[in-house]
This record gives structure tokens, sequence and C-alpha cells, in this order.
């Protein structure tokens, strides 16, 4: 499984949030929920706590999608 990329983020005068995935505006989180997002980015892999905040990462099923004949090329 390869690290999340793509993501950045802006903080507003205003205190909002916006994450940006791949230049488009992914989520935009106030208040609370804003700066608990704050808390998390300075405390680990920033690219990571995107991703989870924005609900873009990988859930699981990868592999038996994989798995499944309509995606075996045949």
């Amino acid at each position: 499984m390869s690290a999340p990329t793509g993501f950045s983020y802006r903080q507003r005068g205003d205190g909002t949030v916006v994450i940006i995935h791949r230049g488009k505006a992914a989520a935009t989180l106030r208040g609370a929920r804003a700066a608990k997002f704050l808390g998390e980015i300075t405390a680990g892999d920033e690219q990571l706590v995107m991703a989870r905040w924005t609900g873009a990462y990988k859930f699981g099923n990868e592999r038996q999608a994989r798995q499944h004949p309509r995606n075996q090329g045949r």
C-alpha cells in the first residue's frame, strides 16, 4: 500500500481550514473540527491525516476487487 499524495491545506483568517486534493477543495472544516484537524496535522504524517479527514484513502477491499473475474484482464 502506498502513502497518499497530492494533499495540501489552507487555513483562512476566520479559522476555516480547506483541505485540497489534486487542486480541488476536498473538505472544509470549521470551528472545533478545524481545531482538531490542526492538532492532528502537527502530530503525524500530514498526507495520511488529510487523506483520513477527507475519506480519500484505501478501504481494505482492493485485494478482493483485484481478484474479481471482471478485473482479471481476460
